[in-house]
């Protein structure tokens, strides 16, 4: 199974996809690159942008993706 088709089955299960669970639940770094392909085949992908606090206390902004259905 290709990064694509893995993102786009996560993506169609409900859950939302960021940088940081892309890796973690997945196994995919470049998660944004793949995002960008899927929406340039023709998939309804959302981008909301939320707040998470990094490992130094910081808050710091991060997309998180969901399908549009």
């Amino acid at each position: 199974m290709s990064q694509r088709q893995r993102i786009l089955s996560y993506l169609e299960e409900g859950n939302a996809l960021t940088r940081l669970n892309s890796w973690e639940q997945l196994g995919i770094i470049e998660a944004p690159a793949r995002i960008s392909e899927l929406r340039a085949a023709g998939h309804k992908i959302k981008t909301e942008k939320v707040a998470v606090t990094n490992r130094y206390g910081e808050k710091v902004q991060v997309a998180k993706w969901t399908i549009d259905s």
